[in-house]
């Protein structure tokens, strides 16, 4: 989901079967491992910045000094994901301050303009529990999408100001745009699961996407102009009976997924990828030329996941980087300088998903 039940899912198909894990290149004069991969040429001095437990979509503060993030840690007191915020160079002590209330199940953090308050889904109002996930129906993988799912708005203390959506069903993956003035966020209020964006006092509500399928995961280019997006397509008969069926009961399957591109108002609608398989968790690069992703395409088992590059015109694919296992949620810090994402590596072939952050190189 922006999507750490997404996440889940991924890491449940990377698992099914065991691999050898692989140890980045070692540095020349020693033998101590370092986090980049040789092939990795856009990365450098890569610090890793948690240390167990599931860590996903790491988010910049609009000044580049803190990220906020979902973790799902039982050391951190959180059962399933919560919202939790650290400085670039990584918290200090046992864990980082919790920003979301600890109740229900969250997801999709992002810094609100000023940097002294965060937007987060959460599902706390329907039930304090985490709420169930399944994975499988009828031996199809499939995820939840939690009717309970509002967005709200919290301070860096921790301190819930307000809610921001209201309307019945999911309401949650928001991000706001580069001039902290509009929010883009997923919802199934049409019936299906489209993009709406509002203003960052929850007004102004507009639907920017109208085809049948699942378009999640938006953020704004740098120049605050066009929205990049995951969706899937279902075309042929049985394949928007098994989406509408899957959706009555508030699940989809997230096997199926490309990049496309469209102005805020959702004219000027552009596939960029035809790739096949999952590719999702896009990005804009600095120069609004190019789009980070995350794909499964280049896996002949569909277990591998890593960041890849692409213009906006669908030329140009470069993978970017190259771990046996996980890498996705890519995100460039607004002086375009540093890229934070999340990833398997130096896990020590264990299951958890940790935050990375790394100067960026042309």
């Amino acid at each position: 989901m922006k999507n750490t039940i997404l996440l889940s899912f991924l890491l449940i198909l990377m698992i099914s079967c065991k691999q050898d894990v692989k140890t980045p290149s070692t540095t020349p004069d020693d033998e101590t491992p370092t986090l980049i991969y040789k092939q990795e040429k856009h990365l450098a001095n890569m610090k890793q910045l948690t240390f167990g437990g599931d860590n996903a979509e790491a988010y910049f503060s609009f000044d580049d000094k803190n990220l906020v993030f979902q973790a799902s840690n039982k050391k951190w007191e959180a059962d399933c994901d919560q919202i939790f915020m650290m400085p670039i160079e990584g918290y200090e002590g046992e864990k980082p301050p919790m920003l979301s209330t600890g109740l229900g199940r969250t997801t999709c953090s992002y810094f609100m303009p000023g940097n002294q308050e965060i937007l987060y889904a959460s599902t706390h109002l329907a039930d304090k529990k985490c709420p169930e996930s399944p994975r499988t129906v009828g031996g199809k993988y499939v995820w939840p999408i939690y009717e309970s799912f509002d967005i709200f708005v919290a301070d860096i203390e921790g301190n819930t100001r307000r809610q921001l959506t209201h309307a019945p069903g999911y309401d949650a993956e928001a991000t706001v745009s580069p001039d902290g003035k509009t929010i883009v966020f997923t919802s199934t209020r049409s019936g299906d699961l489209e993009l709406y964006t509002m203003k960052t006092d929850g007004s102004d509500v507009r639907q920017i996407t109208n085809q049948l399928g699942y378009d999640g995961g938006a953020f704004f280019s740098p120049d605050g102009q066009q929205l990049v997006f995951r969706a899937s397509r279902p075309k042929t008969d049985a394949e928007v009976k098994t989406y509408k069926d899957f959706l009555a009961k508030g699940l989809v399957q997230p096997t199926n997924m490309e990049i496309f591109v469209c102005d805020v108002n959702g004219s000027n609608m552009k596939q960029i990828t035809k790739l096949g398989k999952a590719n999702w968790a896009p990005f804009f690069h600095p120069s609004g030329k190019k789009i980070l992703f995350s794909s499964n395409h280049h896996s002949k088992s569909g277990r591998q996941f890593n960041i890849f590059s692409i213009n906006v015109d669908g030329t140009g694919l470069e993978q970017v980087t190259f771990d046996d296992t996980f890498d996705a949620f890519p995100m460039f810090s607004f002086d375009g300088k540093k890229l934070v994402f999340s990833s398997n590596r130096n896990n020590g072939g264990t299951r958890d998903t940790n935050v990375f952050i790394a100067d960026w190189k042309e």
